[in-house]
């Protein structure tokens, strides 16, 4: 298979890429990394919303600019680059794709529009605590379309409108979509190692709250609904790596020891050859899921797993590698290393451990094996 972004599609990426230099500098990161009450750039998110990114994958008759996941990804990787302090993860990759996926038809009028305009802010709660969720260990319980029980972080709750909650009922497991702001709702920010991507507590008792689409088919759903969203976040953690491995060159570059650059030492020379090589190996990954979400294709699944488990390992290391690069002053607040070794750090839990999702890649290998056979 030989995949490549199309012209109009590498447009975009330099659009974004402009905007996003402007809009979003590293400056405006670390304002948000410095104010304790403060958890996204507003007026970031706004301009995002303008441009009509939260809805490249929403029908037009939804509000929406009907394009595709291609165009999604190209944004994914570009925001990742610039660590844009904004919930757009956890409202396009998950609440929005869970309602345009199974959401029914006045569902999708409701909250779709919004969605897309980026006036409603969505995310999808799953964790109650410690430990990977299992389905036959979840605590919150849906019934008589109301909802209780306690989740434990949801990403990007505290400004969140709709959550997308995972919750037994009468039937299994299912989707239940609740209002953040209605009763019987309380919220708390959780502190975590990157504050701009913030995580809360969401506490539910009696909510108001109604099931996404099938109900008992929750969590089918939710598999389905994160190995898709598991290709748009692998995306932004190779924007990030390549954001690592950029300025672990530069400064090298620039910074002399001993009357030459310090790019010219071998041990610098390797590391920054083993990022490369980590960064072009998630991308081309990447490339592979990329195509496998826009034509949902079979190997969606092993797709998915290959792109997330080789993009997280790559931002670790670049990230990583690049504080080592910059020697004793990376480690400090002044220096912005930290700021993608924060987010490397978040990523790699968003929807799972990196080793649920090797599991999941030795799953999915076996299953294409035994199909094979």
């Amino acid at each position: 298979m030989n995949f490549e972004f199309s012209d109009e599609q590498n447009l975009l990426r330099e659009q974004a890429q402009r905007f996003l230099s402007e809009q979003s500098p590293l400056s405006t990161v670390r304002a948000v990394l410095d104010d304790a009450d403060v958890s996204c750039d507003k007026a970031l998110w706004q301009a995002i919303c303008d441009l009509g990114w939260t809805g490249v994958t929403v029908p037009e008759s939804y509000g929406g600019l009907g394009m595709g996941y291609l165009e999604l990804c190209v944004l994914a990787e570009e925001l990742g680059r610039s660590l844009a302090p904004t919930p757009f993860a956890s409202s396009v990759y998950l609440a929005t794709e869970a309602l345009i996926r199974f959401g029914s038809e006045a569902q999708k009028q409701k909250w779709l529009p919004g969605l897309a305009s980026g006036e409603v802010v969505g995310t999808v709660a799953v964790a109650e605590g410690r430990g990977a969720p299992q389905a036959d260990a979840l605590a919150a319980f849906y019934a008589n379309g109301t909802i209780t029980g306690t989740k434990l972080p949801v990403p990007d709750g505290d400004v969140a409108d709709i959550a997308i909650v995972v919750a037994k009922d009468g039937a299994g497991i299912s989707l239940c979509l609740v209002e953040l702001q209605g009763d019987g709702v309380t919220r708390s920010v959780v502190a975590n190692l990157d504050p701009t991507r913030s995580q809360a507590c969401v506490e539910m008792t009696g909510a108001s709250a109604e099931v996404l689409g099938a109900g008992g088919s929750g969590w089918a759903q939710l598999q389905e609904l994160f190995n898709r969203a598991a290709v748009l976040f692998a995306f932004e953690q190779v924007g990030g790596a390549q954001a690592s491995l950029d300025m672990a060159k530069e400064y090298a570059l620039g910074r002399y020891a001993f009357g030459r650059s310090i790019a010219s030492f071998q041990a610098i020379k390797h590391k920054l050859a083993d990022m490369y090589i980590a960064t072009t190996l998630a991308r081309s990954n990447c490339y592979y899921g990329a195509w496998a979400l826009a034509e949902d294709a079979p190997d969606l699944a092993l797709a998915a797993a290959t792109a997330r488990v080789s993009a997280t390992k790559a931002f670790h290391e670049c990230s990583k590698e690049n504080i080592q690069t910059h020697g004793g002053m990376g480690f400090t607040w002044e220096f912005d290393c930290h700021m993608y070794y924060r987010r490397a750090k978040a990523l790699s839990v968003n929807l799972g451990s990196l080793s649920s999702w090797e599991d999941r890649l030795v799953n999915a290998l076996e299953s294409r094996i035994a199909k094979e056979a």
